[in-house]
């Protein structure tokens, strides 16, 4: 009997792993096993999540990679992972650790050893930084944050729908753990890049993203130059942080199908 190859999707920061299920549905349909299990401490719905931010507070990268590693080690064959903003992150740190079978990195968090700290990134993130003390809160954004951070590539109304069914409160740790990964020998942001022997890896950028920029982007891909494994870049230039949630999702959904088939997986 034949097992169908895992796909885990992992969220960012601010958006209910719920906002994955139309990837969940597609990759179903194409022959994949899917699932979108949340960071620790989320609660199995966006209402309940707002309802309990705390619930979310203070969990930072190592806590949410470990969360995954788990669930990975339970599986039949090593999965295939797809993560959106710092979900992209967490998926690339346990790509280089070998636990997975290829990644795609969708408009990642920033990892350590990206320069770039575009203007834009800085607002977007200001919601966090603002306020020392969030490192250790979750922290929600406003539909007007949110319009910035996320929606600006689509109408103000498709921005609200989105904020409205699909945003809840946000860890701000891995936020600061991201922002000080440059000047700390041992931070949690860390990728091992210069892995040989890992799965194949697609960076997704897209080139009106205000949260992470495609500078950051392109900046992470040249971190992966010593490499001789498969590491891609596509751009999709119309989009923002919104991509995956978005009337336009299904293109990217596509587009990173094609790319898996094209690995052969």
């Amino acid at each position: 009997m034949t097992t169908s190859t895992p796909v885990i999707f992992i969220h960012g920061l601010w958006l209910h792993a719920s906002s994955w299920q139309p990837w969940i549905d597609v990759f179903r349909e194409a022959g994949y096993d899917p699932s979108a299990p949340g960071w620790p401490g989320d609660p199995e719905t966006v209402e309940e999540a707002r309802a309990d931010p705390e619930s979310i507070a203070d969990h930072g990268i190592d806590d949410v990679v470990a969360h995954y590693a788990k669930i990975i080690e339970e599986l039949p064959v090593k999965p295939i992972l797809i993560g959106h903003s710092f979900g992209g992150m967490i998926a690339q740190k346990l790509l280089g650790l070998d636990l997975t079978a290829a990644a795609v990195a969708i408009d990642a968090a920033q990892i350590k050893g990206v320069l770039p700290l575009p203007l834009s990134a800085l607002r977007a993130t200001l919601p966090v930084f603002k306020n020392p003390g969030n490192r250790h809160r979750a922290v929600s954004l406003t539909a007007e944050q949110f319009r910035y951070a996320f929606g600006n590539a689509v109408t103000a109304e498709e921005s609200q729908r989105l904020f409205d069914a699909w945003t809840i409160p946000a860890p701000g740790k891995p936020l600061f753990e991201a922002a000080a990964a440059n000047f700390d020998p041992h931070s949690p942001a860390a990728v091992n890049t210069r892995n040989e022997m890992r799965g194949p890896l697609l960076l997704i950028t897209g080139g009106r993203d205000h949260t992470v920029p495609e500078s950051v982007t392109r900046a992470t891909l040249k971190q992966y130059r010593h490499s001789e494994a498969v590491t891609d870049i596509l751009d999709f230039p119309d989009r923002a942080h919104s991509l995956t949630i978005d009337s336009g999702w299904r293109d990217v959904a596509d587009a990173s199908l094609t790319w898996l088939r094209a690995q052969g997986l």
